[in-house]
C-alpha cells in the first residue's frame, strides 16, 4: 500500500488528484500508477488503469495472479478492468472518501480487502476541500 500511496503523492505534486495504485505479482510491482486525468488531459486514466497501462501486456495467466493496490475504492470503470483481466484481489486503501463498486467486484469473485488508512483519507480528504469542482468531475457528478 505504501507504493499507492507514493503514486498518490506523486500525483498531487504534478497538480492532479492523490489516488494511486499498483499491480503487484508475487511481491513484485509490475506497474504503478497515478489519477492523471488532469496532467494528461483524459477522460480514463485513474490510478488503477494507469497502474494497468504502466504494467504493459502480460498474458491473461498473470493478470489472475496479481493483487492490485489502490488507495480509493475503484469506481465502475476500473471495476470493470478489473474483472475483464480477471485480477482476483484488490486492496483497498479507503473507501469512506468514494464507495466504489465493492459489491460488484465481490458478486464476481474477487477478494476486496478495505483498509481505512488515515494517510489514504487524509490526502485526498484535503484535496476534496480545496478542489470540489475537480473532485466531482473524477467521479462524473
Amino acid at each position: 500500500m505504501q507504493a499507492a500511496l507514493d503514486e498518490a503523492g506523486q500525483g498531487l505534486e504534478e497538480g492532479g488528484i492523490p489516488i494511486g495504485s499498483v499491480l503487484v505479482l508475487g511481491g513484485r510491482i509490475l506497474g504503478r500508477g497515478h489519477n492523471r486525468r488532469l496532467q494528461a488531459g483524459s477522460v480514463v486514466l485513474h490510478a488503477e488503469m494507469d497502474a494497468l497501462e504502466q504494467a504493459g501486456r502480460h498474458p491473461a495467466r498473470v493478470y489472475r495472479e496479481c493483487t492490485l493496490y489502490t488507495t480509493l475504492s475503484p469506481c465502475a470503470m476500473c471495476s470493470g478492468a478489473i474483472l475483464l483481466y480477471g485480477i482476483p484481489r484488490v486492496v483497498v486503501g479507503e473507501n469512506r472518501t468514494f464507495q466504489g463498486e465493492e459489491d460488484l467486484l465481490r458478486s464476481r469473485g474477487v477478494v476486496v480487502e478495505v483498509r481505512q488508512d488515515p494517510e489514504c483519507e487524509r490526502l485526498l480528504g484535503d484535496f476534496i476541500r480545496k478542489h470540489p469542482a475537480l473532485w466531482d468531475e473524477d467521479i462524473g457528478r
